[in-house]
């Protein structure tokens, strides 16, 4: 054990450690890019940040993902991907080493694409920023649907706040599984988990895949966003099991009337 972190709310509450201010995504921000968008996609994605992906989560943390044949009913096929946030540097690059041969796309905070220099090459790299207005929504929508018509992946941390090394997973809440709903694609989760090694301190990152889970097209779409949200929740509670080293203590504070 090496430290202690006292949060209030499960859903709320943010570790990520960083100090960016971020910029105001609204309907100016341009989601899709031009043709700098497509070079910048092959040189910096396919070409440069795919290999460092890779050989950085094997170096660093000994990476291992179990479970990867379920993507195979998937090859070719546009997805939602979902996994839980423990790793600021780390949660970035596991959807594209999980699916290295594939086009993959990351929803994250406005934080990723306000940096003064990273922030211009992030949306190369995939970053799809949440969007702060309607009329950004819509920006942010029509993206959207142009990936998966391209049967691309789409990458959501559901629980939205990164809390480092936490071996449980938080409570989220179904609203981003309206997605797969809207398109009628698949839903694939992952959850990274911290492992013992031998001869190492720093622990391993074991990455478990689960799924498809489809929509269910019986039901109403909000039950279809509910029970999507379940299957992935449960998947990912259970995998949680496997974590056996904790570097971090999380400690919910007593409120005020207790």
């Amino acid at each position: 054990m090496e430290k202690y972190i006292f949060y209030e709310n499960e859903l709320e509450d943010e570790f990520a450690g960083d100090s960016i201010k971020a910029k105001i995504i609204d309907e100016k921000y341009d989601y899709q890019g031009g043709l700098s968008r497509k070079i910048g996609r092959v040189l910096w994605y396919h070409i440069i940040a795919k290999p460092i992906a890779w050989c950085y989560m094997k170096i660093a943390y000994g990476h291992k993902v179990v479970n990867k044949k379920v993507l195979k009913e998937l090859k070719g096929k546009a997805y939602y991907l979902y996994g839980n946030h423990t790793n600021n540097i780390a949660d970035p690059l596991v959807p594209t080493v999980i699916n290295y041969f594939r086009s993959v796309y990351v929803v994250v905070h406005a934080n990723n694409v306000s940096m003064k220099i990273l922030g211009k090459i992030t949306p190369s790299l995939g970053a799809l920023p949440l969007p702060d207005n309607m009329k950004a929504m819509k920006n942010f929508s029509k993206a959207m649907e142009n990936i998966i018509a391209k049967k691309n992946i789409v990458t959501i941390y559901p629980e939205a706040h990164i809390w480092p090394y936490y071996t449980k997973i938080r409570p989220f809440k179904k609203d981003s599984f309206g997605y797969p709903v809207m398109y009628n694609v698949p839903v694939v989760c992952f959850t990274n988990t911290y492992q013992k090694r031998k001869f190492r301190n720093k622990p391993r990152m074991v990455t478990y895949i689960d799924g498809p889970f489809y929509p269910d097209q019986n039901i109403p779409k909000p039950q279809r966003k509910q029970l999507l949200r379940d299957m992935a929740y449960n998947a990912m509670v259970e995998r949680s099991k496997n974590n056996n080293v904790k570097l971090i203590e999380y400690i919910k504070k007593e409120s005020e009337k207790s």
